[in-house]
């Protein structure tokens, strides 16, 4: 950014910005504003007519008067004053440690201030950052600038990555200062500061004395450290960096800025109306935004200075210079008045404000300069803040202030030529990067760039970097490929579908089972087509997906990391999966979250391929762990760490296996941070699994018309495994689904539907005993009367119900999940197992084994783990699946809180000093 002079030459006072009007002996913009130390603020002193909290000790405001900063809206008491620490949003571009982009997506309901006019957030304007705590109003979201959390190195970059990462304000009002121990959260206003990785809290005048190095908090063994995740991500945006899905943020596309939306001349002439004292401005910032028709309004009194008027149009855009510098040109759709200027300096009659008929739109310009100072980053610092100052006039050039600022920083042997002077544009949504040629006039540039956008100029930083060939790496990971085919094969659907160019893509790892490859790139601009071009295109009649992977380098893990995989299925639960998406985003690292709508589970399960030692965390119900087991065991031969223990958030319907593994009946608001506690606090323990071979001997009709034998087909079992009354429930639920998916998304509602599917199933019989032979560990079983059969794996059935029982029985071994043995149990009909639902009775016991074998003598319903379909008659065979998997016990002393106010309430209670230390 540049500093141009502070000149003091105000336009002369003595004329009347409106014509035929006296001048007021007072303008209310003519307050006296006072800076102390805090940086950028301007404090005037207004009489309070509400009540009104200070926004730096959070106390409410006793008496009359407070003090109010003229740009962001810092409300302080007077005795505070001298001790306001925290930055005014104009200052806000030059602290930026290194710029990092934010990913925008709507808030949520809860109460948040905004970031940058540090009013309320209300209505359906607002903001939220879906990797950090930045909360803003659409309006104000331009001005906000790309401070984000740093989360991985972009390509060969080297930043300080275990730095805290501030924020200010929107956290829980109990939260205590880790310096003096007082509360410094406040429900009422922007206040206090807390680290968006360790979590903890502070005053903004206490947490300067804090070191800068962060531990990570509580969470720090489960978080995947920045410092161990690369990614050249140069043309990607963050959603794409993320996999964050891009249906939630369609309406954020396709645009940079968001506005304050236009208002129109009815509702512009209600806002001049003479009877309010005041009027307002449409002001611009600059070409670009007169293009867009972008403006802020800006309300000034009827009776104002000129001077004013330019002052109250630079607080609107957030600029921290002084108002001496600028000035406002008359707009009107066919040119810019260059005659009709505020603030001209020099003019010898002191123009007024505003003629007979004043323009309803203005330009702020600012004015042309013969010199100024230039700031100039090192970006091979790893702390990213340092800088020079450097003078530039007309005829500086690039290279000479790159000879120049090598000298000052004592590099004056390097060769100029092996260093380039970068402009960063260091926006909200975006940081975009460009190299200046040798040539070029830095004057001229700085004033090109203000001509666009003064917003612009405030968001841009100038660094001298070395000019190295670095390796360009970029990982795609694209599925939706034909499956069970060779890496040749792959390669040519690669180079037919996508024109893929075999010298800068290798495919580096192939998943036939899941029809996925992953890509090695060498060129950006290739990248970025081929994500691209594959988003559009169809394989044999599927759609293709891509999406970017980061790499973990797995050598820079301390020994007692053991990052948590996160997989979440927002479909799951409603709302609830995406606001825990959401939440595990912000309180880890968003490379360890996935979203099983993106893909699967496999681009997870592939970014921790080389992890020695992590645990996985799914995020569904019975039917979205199933999944993420099938994968697991698919692609287990590839990880160097072949069974990760796995820990369950319940958001299905039934979620039988997280009630046997003490994970709770379902997620009802639990505080996201206790969950990820009671996850590191988990003991492991091992649980069978089961194949299930289905062999029909059914001759069927293909395609052709011809008669063949159908396949036999191979399905995983978790659960548990039911023939008859029990799976023609879920089929009945199954098709209601179908038909209306959308009305699915309530574990009330779902199990309403099963109610009403049941009572439809009174007076039906099936005797289920006449179609079926049994056979466990090859001993022929005889069946009693029963219209249902059910296989269990683990304890609970039908969400929660102890189908089994807990009566003693001489003939059975007492049931586990790691004893190889399953439990056959039968029930006579829908009441049956109503009453096992209720807790009244339980099912008819009939064997324990570790092989079965079906026989069926005619089609009838099976469910495997909630999936139903009709099975054709045939055998069915049910044995062990190899080795038993790894999953998450919660300890029965970990408790979750219930989630209220903030997503990180917990975190922000500070650590004890225990849990600091490593």
């Amino acid at each position: 950014m540049a500093d141009g002079p502070r000149g003091k030459q105000g336009s002369p006072g003595g004329s009347s910005p409106l014509p035929g009007r006296r001048r007021a002996l007072h303008s209310p913009g003519s307050r006296t504003t006072q800076r102390f130390g805090a940086p950028g603020h301007g404090f005037r002193k207004v009489t309070l007519t509400k009540p009104t909290f200070c926004h730096h000790c959070g106390d409410f405001i006793w008496g009359l008067v407070g003090f109010l900063c003229e740009v962001c809206n810092f409300m302080s008491h007077e005795k505070c004053l001298k001790h306001v620490k925290s930055v005014c949003s104009c200052m806000a571009p030059l602290l930026v440690r290194v710029p990092v982009a934010h990913c925008f997506g709507p808030a949520g309901p809860k109460k948040r201030f905004c970031c940058v006019c540090r009013k309320s957030l209300e209505g359906g304007s607002a903001l939220r950052c879906e990797v950090c705590e930045l909360h803003v109003h659409a309006g104000c979201a331009p001005f906000s600038c790309s401070d984000c959390r740093l989360c991985h190195q972009d390509g060969s970059q080297d930043y300080e990555m275990n730095q805290h990462h501030w924020r200010e304000g929107n956290m829980s009002s109990g939260a205590r200062c880790e310096v003096c121990r007082r509360t410094c959260g406040s429900s009422e206003v922007l206040t206090g500061m807390r680290c968006e990785w360790c979590g903890i809290t502070a005053h903004a005048s206490c947490y300067v004395i804090l070191p800068p190095d962060c531990s990570f908090g509580r969470l720090r063994n489960m978080i995947l450290p920045p410092s161990c995740v690369r990614i050249c991500s140069r043309n990607f945006s963050k959603m794409h960096l993320f996999r964050i899905s891009e249906n939630s943020q369609s309406e954020l596309d396709c645009t940079d800025d968001i506005e304050t939306p236009v208002i129109s001349s009815k509702e512009n002439q209600s806002l001049q109306s003479p009877d309010s004292g005041k009027q307002t401005l449409r002001v611009f910032d600059g070409d670009d935004a007169v293009k867009r028709n972008q403006f802020r309004l800006v309300s000034i009194p009827r009776i104002t200075k000129n001077e004013e008027v330019v002052e109250a149009a630079v607080r609107a855009f957030y600029i921290p210079d002084e108002p001496q510098d600028y000035e406002l040109q008359a707009y009107s759709q066919q040119s810019l008045h260059t005659d009709d200027i505020i603030n001209r300096n020099g003019a010898p009659d002191n123009k007024q404000a505003f003629k007979d008929c004043s323009p309803e739109a203005w330009v702020l310009r600012v004015r042309p300069r013969e010199a100024e100072v230039l700031k100039i980053y090192a970006g091979w610092l790893k702390l990213g803040v340092a800088y020079i100052s450097i003078s530039i006039s007309k005829n500086s050039t690039v290279d000479a202030v790159i000879k120049e600022v090598l000298t000052q920083l004592g590099k004056q042997d390097e060769n100029p030529a092996g260093f380039n002077l970068v402009e960063v544009f260091m926006s909200s949504k975006q940081v975009q990067r460009q190299v200046l040629t040798g040539q070029e006039l830095l004057l001229d540039k700085l004033q090109e760039i203000r001509t666009m956008s003064l917003r612009h100029m405030n968001q841009t930083r100038f660094y001298i970097v070395e000019h190295k060939n670095s390796v360009v790496q970029v990982y795609l990971l694209l599925g939706g490929l034909s499956t069970q085919l060779p890496r040749e094969e792959y390669a040519d659907l690669l180079q037919e579908h996508l024109t893929a160019k075999s010298h800068l893509v290798t495919i580096t790892h192939v998943y036939a089972e899941q029809g996925a490859v992953v890509v090695q790139i060498s060129c950006f601009s290739e990248a970025e087509r081929i994500y691209m071009l594959a988003k559009d295109t169809t394989v044999g009649g599927k759609q293709l997906y891509s999406l970017v992977i980061p790499e973990i380098m797995h050598r820079n893990l301390s020994r007692d990391c053991c990052p948590l995989l996160v997989f979440v299925n927002p479909k799951s639960g409603g709302l609830k999966g995406r606001e825990i998406l959401y939440s595990f985003r912000k309180l880890l690292n968003p490379h360890q979250v996935f979203e099983l709508t993106s893909g699967g589970p496999l681009p997870g399960l592939h970014t921790f391929r080389d992890v020695p030692h992590f645990r996985i965390l799914v995020c569904g119900g019975d039917g979205t762990v199933g999944w993420v087991l099938g994968v697991l065991e698919e692609v287990r031969h590839k990880l160097a760490c072949p069974e990760p223990a796995i820990g369950i958030v319940p958001l299905g319907t039934g979620n039988d296996l997280a009630r046997v593994l003490r994970w709770g009946a379902g997620y009802s608001g639990e505080d996201p941070y206790s969950i990820l506690v009671a996850v590191d606090e988990a003991e492991e323990v091992e649980m069978d699994r089961w194949t299930i071979l289905l062999d029909a001997q059914e001759v069927v009709d293909d395609d052709k018309g011809n008669s063949v034998l159908e396949p036999p087909k191979i399905v995983q079992m978790n659960n548990y495994c039911g023939l008859g009354i029990d799976a023609e429930l879920s089929l009945d639920f199954h098709h209601a689904r179908e038909e209306e998916p959308g009305k699915f998304n309530s574990r009330f509602h779902n199990k309403g539907v099963y109610v009403r599917v049941g009572l439809q199933k009174l007076s039906h019989t099936r005797n289920l005993h006449k179609d079926l032979k049994l056979q466990v560990d090859k001993q022929e079983v005889e069946l009693p009367t029963i219209d249902g059969l059910i296989f269990l794996n683990i304890p609970s059935w039908g969400s929660g119900a102890d189908l089994w029982g807990s009566d003693s029985d001489s003939r059975f071994e007492k049931p586990r999940i790691d004893d190889g043995m399953l439990e056959v149990v039968g029930v006579t009909g829908v009441v049956h197992m109503g009453q096992v639902q209720s807790g009244l009775r339980s099912g008819i016991r009939i064997a324990q084994g570790s092989y079965i074998r079906i026989t069926l003598t005619k089609a009838i319903p099976v469910q495997v783990d909630g999936e139903p379909w009709i099975q054709a008659p045939g055998h069915i065979i049910i044995s062990a699946a190899g080795p038993k998997v790894r999953l998450l016990k919660k300890t029965k002393q970990s408790k979750q809180k219930k989630q209220s106010g903030s997503l990180k309430e917990s975190r922000t209670e500070s650590p004890a000093p225990s849990e600091r230390e490593h």
